[in-house]
């Protein structure tokens, strides 16, 4: 006898809960969780039985009735792909596990799958080799580290926060870098970049914006954020000053490759002009790159709405 667990790997339309939610089913019959607020629990804990008893994983599809959905506060119904399989404990951040293809219920331990997962920062399917595998991402919140204590970067910092993202920002320069100047910053450091970057060890959850206007602290800030797994690296500036700047990084060796990692100038068109109309801005594009989306209009958009949706592997 064994734990069962239910995980919600895909959606389509409207649906009562996001790609990632789990529902245990424990041997003594009590569960834990939800994969749709109530519309098709009692048959998942059906297949959690059969599971149990077969040690087999299974993938089960459920629409959502309109009636289903209005009952759970939907406007519309939706689609819902269920992976069942024997509960295993795990400290990873990332599993990757076969749910359709061959060797179903399968751990896939691919370092650069697991990356871009981490990178994406939420649960997914993809396709890789011919199968079909749910990363499930757990872990931290994502992290925004800003270096340059500007305007800009206390409402970077508080429109993050509505996120729930934690928020860093470092400056070299004392009077700028203040609980005063900067109240909805989680951390705040007095530091030039080489001893930010040492302090944040920005990881693939991580996105850096620079908002300095000095080469003595851009150049540092961003040839080593260069050097990180940070999933984004923004940059403010004008193009001809972005451009000035990219010489100065091949210059110190930084390849073209490296350098179409950095979003400068950082954010989407907008038309921002104020402070908190550029945070939103950047936060935009930060968000798109999260998502492996453009940031273009949803109108004139194929894809569907929301990024919980299959995504793209390696083939």
């Amino acid at each position: 006898m064994t734990d069962v667990v239910a995980t919600v790997v895909a959606t389509r339309s409207s649906a009562p809960r996001p790609v990632g939610s789990k529902l245990v089913v424990r041997e003594d019959g009590s569960i834990e969780g939800s994969v749709s607020g109530g519309c098709v629990e009692s048959d998942v804990v059906l297949a959690a039985q059969e599971v149990r008893k077969t040690c087999v994983p299974r993938l089960v599809t459920y629409g959502i009735t309109d009636d289903m959905a209005l009952g759970v506060g939907l406007p519309c119904g939706g689609e819902i792909d269920v992976f069942v399989e024997p509960l295993r404990q795990t400290a990873e951040d990332v599993v990757l596990t076969v749910i359709a293809g061959e060797d179903v219920g399968e751990r896939v331990h691919d370092p650069e799958l697991e990356l871009a997962a981490r990178r994406r920062g939420r649960s997914h399917v993809l396709e890789f080799e011919g199968r079909r595998i749910f990363a499930d991402v757990s872990g931290p919140p994502p992290r925004l580290f800003v270096y340059g204590a500007i305007d800009t970067a206390e409402a970077l910092c508080a429109a993050a926060k509505l996120l729930g993202w934690r928020t860093i920002v470092a400056d070299a320069r004392p009077r700028f870098a203040t609980r005063e100047r900067l109240p909805s910053a989680d951390e705040i450091l007095v530091e030039w970049p080489e001893e930010a970057l040492a302090h944040v060890e920005p990881d693939a959850s991580t996105a850096v914006v620079v908002l300095t206007h000095d080469d003595k602290f851009d150049l540092p800030i961003v040839q080593g954020a260069l050097a990180s797994q940070a999933f984004y690296l923004g940059w403010i500036g004008s193009r001809r000053n972005q451009e000035r700047r990219r010489g100065l990084l091949r210059e110190a060796g930084v390849s073209d490759d490296e350098l179409e990692r950095i979003s400068g100038p950082t954010g989407l068109d907008l038309g921002a002009e104020s402070p908190q109309e550029t945070a939103v801005s950047i936060l935009a594009e930060i968000l798109a790159v999260r998502s492996g989306r453009t940031g273009g209009r949803l109108r004139d958009a194929q894809a569907r709405i929301h990024a919980q949706a299959t995504g793209a592997g390696k083939k």
